[in-house]
């Protein structure tokens, strides 16, 4: 075991490894120690606070070490009231660390003493958090403030299309430090954590007003914050866990304002404080264990909480979802059918949001609302959810452009007759999603027409057959090599945004402002009613070989339509001869996913009617087998082991031995099976 001298030296450490070392030898010292032995660590702890001009590290082992010895319930009440004072005056220190650990101190005093602690300290809290409330952010430092604001915002700064941050300061004020006001928010809420239910009683408007004030700041760190506060003082709120709440309970008589806060907080920009409000939020619903006082905070909160489960952050994502399950049990659809004027009216509002991942995940809960719950229910607002989704085809981002065409397929589908007046709008944004950019793109476009001729029978297989061959027959004039940048990184991208081979161009990337996260770069614009379907910042001109896979996809997708499998065999000879071009550069791409789609082509036709065209592929999936494209290969090597599963291992060795015998090396070097 470590001496005295030992651990006192390592909680004085310049490097946070060695401190961390020094708090749990003291703890370990801790458990056998005697009662003079303590008061000597006491003695010694207390000497490291005093001390006015040291460095930041002693300030912050100390703090560590006094957290450590308040949990012993032999620690001397003269040391605690000591330790209370030096906490409070190093609250105020110009290291951040120092002050968190600070309130960790006041908490533990908090949880050792009770809220007498609270009580004692609540003037100089409250006033350390409103000082900096109030502060004017330039008033210190101007100079240095200046310098950040111009790095952060570029000598040059671009016109931003953005309704927030529009200009340097704002930048500025949404993302640097707040001074103290973070940590003293800290402090407070370690404060509520260490009294506990007992907390309850301070709860007044005041307070509330105070930290509400802090959920409007315009720093997300204070937000964030501030959002796990409400947390904090929603879980006092209950005195014993499943009790019933009365009207005593400060929840229960403020939850109204707790309710519109936290609703905006899950709506909030940053993903950060979302989720902070949506760990507040589970708690607050949580402590509200009466279904009768429960449903008057539904309309605020469900909503949101319901469009969350959809979020491109995976932390919100996951959280929300597990908050779904945990606080309306089996009765989310329910609850969203009962309360559909509000729901409806948060996701229209959601697609014209500044964020393109919000306006995304709003599109993927608005195609749910098709697809899971009651139509009846639904259909009195198809028409202006069909509007929203319109606007969301027109997005500059990608990924919002490939869930509102799936979400109108589902709509389409769900309900024919109220969509059908907007096809004439919905054809030609199905068509440019058909040869967009992006492959996801292509194939959500395919199930979006597969679900329209589902919904329209012949009437639409006419319409989308003809675009069909066309898309099919046009890869024949497919230049052979494409203008320089026109082609994309097919890797994932952040935040939804495209990144195009161009990216690599030296002059994109010289003098140029730079941004923080995505969250700071100008944001990709949202769609609109007037603009037409190709204007996007974020798209290049389509090349017939993109067209012309997207309608492969289509031809795999009309193939699981029952009654479509007569069309859908007239036009393999055509998806073959697509096939065989190999002039252009980009033609392993195609041939990866007409090999990828000609076993559910197969499937969806029957083994009859496929029999007769299958020797039309074999040149381009052999040619393919033997590509150096690794994808290509691959996907080559899964149709032939897939078509030998749907077939018979022997008809297809047979056929292919009978039209090129050449190829049965290859075919034996592939795995019959299923894939």
């Amino acid at each position: 075991m470590a001496t005295k001298h030992e651990f006192i030296a390592h909680l004085c450490s310049p490097t946070k490894l060695e401190r961390d070392r020094g708090l749990q030898e003291l703890q370990r010292s801790l458990e056998m120690v005697s009662p003079d032995s303590l008061r000597d660590i006491e003695t010694e702890i207390e000497k490291l606070l005093k001390e006015e001009d040291t460095k930041w590290e002693i300030k912050h082992g100390a703090l560590m070490g006094t957290k450590a010895l308040l949990s012993q319930d032999t620690c001397s009440r003269d040391f605690t009231e000591r330790a209370q004072t030096h906490a409070l005056k190093l609250l105020e220190d110009v290291e951040s660390r120092v002050r968190i650990a600070a309130g960790e101190v006041m908490g533990a005093l908090c949880t050792r003493n009770g809220p007498s602690v609270y009580a004692a300290t609540k003037g100089a809290i409250l006033e350390g958090v409103r000082v900096n409330l109030e502060r004017q952010p330039h008033s210190e430092a101007p100079e240095e403030t200046e310098k950040l604001m111009e790095k952060l915002a570029g000598t040059s700064p671009p016109k931003l299309e953005r309704r927030s941050s529009t200009d340097a300061a704002h930048i500025f004020h949404d993302t640097a430090g707040w001074k103290s006001l973070e940590t003293w928010m800290k402090c407070l809420q370690a404060v509520i954590e260490g009294c506990g239910a007992g907390f309850n009683p301070f709860i007044d408007q005041a307070l509330l007003d105070l930290v509400f004030h802090a959920l409007d700041h315009t720093n997300r760190f204070v937000r964030e914050t501030g959002y796990y506060v409400c947390a904090t003082l929603v879980s006092c709120g209950i005195v014993e866990k499943g009790a019933p709440i009365n009207e005593d309970n400060a929840i229960y008589r403020h939850g109204d304002q707790f309710s519109q806060y936290l609703a905006k907080g899950l709506a909030d920009n940053w993903s950060q404080v979302r989720l902070a409000a949506s760990v507040a939020t589970r708690r607050f619903l949580e402590n509200v264990t009466s279904e009768e006082v429960r449903v008057q905070f539904y309309p605020a909160l469900l909503p949101t909480m319901c469009l969350n489960r959809y979020y491109v952050a995976e932390g919100v994502r996951i959280y929300s979802q597990d908050s779904w399950k945990q606080v309306m049990g089996g009765e989310g659809k329910h609850l969203v059918e009962a309360y559909i004027n509000d729901v409806v009216e948060c996701y229209i509002s959601q697609t014209q949001a500044d964020n393109h991942a919000v306006r995304e995940a709003a599109c993927a809960c608005i195609a749910e609302l098709g697809s899971k719950v009651d139509k009846e229910v639904v259909r009195p607002f198809v028409r202006d959810l069909l509007d929203a989704l319109l606007v969301c085809f027109r997005d500059d981002s990608w990924p919002v452009r490939d869930a509102a065409c799936v979400a109108c397929g589902n709509f389409v589908l769900c309900f024919p007759e109220e969509s059908r007046s907007s096809m004439d709008s919905l054809y030609p944004l199905f068509y440019e999603n058909l040869q967009d950019n992006i492959p996801s793109v292509r194939q959500g476009a395919a199930l979006a027409l597969a679900n329209v001729a589902r919904a329209y029978g012949q009437d639409a297989v006419k319409i989308i057959i003809e675009k069909v061959k066309e898309g099919l027959l046009g890869v024949e004039k497919q230049a052979a090599n494409t203008e320089k940048y026109s082609g994309l990184d097919k890797s994932p991208a952040t935040f939804g945004v495209v990144k195009k081979a161009r990216d690599n161009d030296m002059e994109l990337h010289t003098n140029q402002p730079m941004y923080s996260c995505g969250s700071l770069a100008p944001k990709m614009r949202r769609g609109s009613r007037d603009g037409g379907c190709m204007d996007h910042k974020f798209k290049r001109p389509a090349e017939p070989w993109e067209l012309g896979e997207g309608c492969v996809h289509v031809v795999a997708e009309l193939a699981q339509v029952d009654g479509l499998s007569q069309e859908v065999s007239q036009l393999l000879p055509l998806v073959a001869k697509t096939a065989s071009y190999q002039h252009y550069t980009q033609h392993v791409h195609l041939l990866e996913a007409v090999c990828h789609e000609l076993p559910n082509i197969a499937k969806g036709v029957g083994k009859r009617a496929f029999k007769m065209y299958v020797e039309s592929f074999f040149d381009a999936v052999f040619y393919s087998l033997s590509c150096e494209n690794a994808l290509t290969s691959n996907e080559a090597s899964q149709c032939l082991s897939s078509l030998g599963a749907f077939l018979g291992p022997n008809i297809l060795r047979g056929r292919v031995e009978q039209y090129n015998p050449r190829y049965l090396q290859q075919l034996e070097s592939t795995q019959f099976g299923p894939r």
